[in-house]
């Protein structure tokens, strides 16, 4: 491995070579189930014909532009995208970072056009994660990410995630500019937003000027069961940040936004020379396509619906190594006795299955959106293995 890459990753040992479906395999020609899917981003699983031929097709027309000229790709994705989600326009980045910094920008600036620029401050919560970028940073406020970068941003602050009333008081707050938060965590520890919560939120927004943004990078574009996550609850976000899904595997984010919302964002107050390309064009629509498809979203439900049951089942059979089975749809989370990043390289080494982290020492099970019963009764067999192998570790 090269010794001229900056140190910033804490790398698993294993070089992968290609995927197809739901596997992966590595350099010396070892096969692994992959349920980290890219940390939910390979949603339609690793070379996924669809996105292939699209990739084919566009690379041989036309890569990039800037978007000094019209894009149709960005017309029709975005008019696919808002007439499938409450958005009425949209704002292509490249990640899910860029759309949260979008995002950020976009609620500051609806308020100065609203004559109220003192409207700044944004809310966030524990456990959340929304990017590398500096106001993503901040809006998360993990220490571990913000530390070392200079003094916090003016603006932000983060609330205890449940404590209702500090979020009250945060929407009474006449400075507040909007509260930013994931439906359903991931990196935090896969807990999800009470449904209750979330309307009592939109109800507490509207009340007070405040707006909404969701962050669902991770939890959105059929992940949970519902294309939307916040569609559990029956109730829409002012603005909304999307992005690994969304490509499939390819870099593409987008921040959606009702017109109201968006009313700041005029000619010159954001951009971006590599957002809505061409090439990132196609795949998305490819990728959009198949993953808002009732197919996808029922066997979404169907496997989640199973995985879940097995996976409670394997807690009752290890209580010295499951703790609880948490999540929605297929982003599931599993918290454990063990180290959690013991525990995934127990996975890896011994049932070569692929697992992903998390906050609170679980693990996150998030396979492709369109993996198989038959798949997942196997990934079911190589968790087994695993606890199997840690029960023995943690007995040693």
């Amino acid at each position: 491995m090269s010794g001229h890459l900056m140190g910033v990753y804490n790398r698993a040992p294993l070089e992968v070579e290609r995927g197809q479906g739901v596997r992966l395999w590595s350099t010396d020609g070892t096969e692994y189930l992959d349920c980290v899917s890219g940390i939910s981003t390979n949603a339609l699983g690793h070379a996924h014909p669809k996105l292939v031929q699209a990739v084919k097709d566009q690379a041989e027309k036309l890569w990039h532009v800037s978007n000094i000229f019209k894009i149709p790709g960005q017309d029709a994705l975005a008019d696919a995208l808002c007439a499938k989600s409450f958005a009425d326009v949209v704002f292509f980045t490249n990640s899910g970072t860029e759309a949260v910094e979008c995002a950020l920008k976009t609620a500051r600036k609806f308020h100065s056009a609203n004559g109220q620029p003192e409207r700044i401050d944004i809310y966030g919560f524990d456990g959340s994660f929304h990017g590398r970028t500096y106001g993503a940073i901040n809006a998360a406020a993990n220490p571990s990410y913000t530390e070392g970068f200079g003094p916090k941003m003016e603006g932000f602050h983060q609330l205890k995630w449940g404590d209702k009333e500090a979020l009250t008081a945060a929407f009474e707050n006449p400075t507040t500019a909007a509260v930013i938060l994931e439906p359903v965590q991931g990196e935090g520890g896969c807990r999800a937003t009470p449904e209750e919560e979330l309307r009592w939120m939109r109800e507490m927004a509207d009340k007070h000027g405040v707006l909404i943004i969701f962050d669902e990078v991770q939890c959105g574009m059929g992940r949970t069961g519902k294309l939307w996550a916040h569609e559990w609850a029956g109730m829409t976000p002012d603005i909304m940040a999307v992005a690994k899904a969304l490509g499939g595997g390819f870099p593409i984010g987008a921040c959606l936004s009702t017109a109201e919302a968006a009313k700041g964002m005029t000619v010159g107050a954001h951009g971006s020379t590599f957002g809505g390309n061409p090439l990132a064009m196609a795949v998305g629509q490819a990728a959009f396509d198949e993953v808002s498809s009732d197919a996808i979203i029922a066997n979404v439900n169907e496997v989640a619906g199973y995985l879940k049951q097995q996976l409670h089942g394997l807690a009752e059979r290890f209580p010295d190594v499951i703790v609880e089975v948490r999540g929605k749809g297929l982003l599931i989370g599993v918290k454990l006795v063990p180290n959690n990043r013991e525990f995934m390289g127990w996975a890896r080494d011994e049932a070569k299955l692929l697992v992903a982290g998390g906050g609170d020492n679980l693990v996150r099970i998030l396979p492709p959106l369109n993996i198989t019963l038959e798949e997942a009764r196997e990934a079911v067999e190589k968790f087994e293995t695993a606890c199997e192998f840690a029960r023995t570790k943690l007995a040693a």
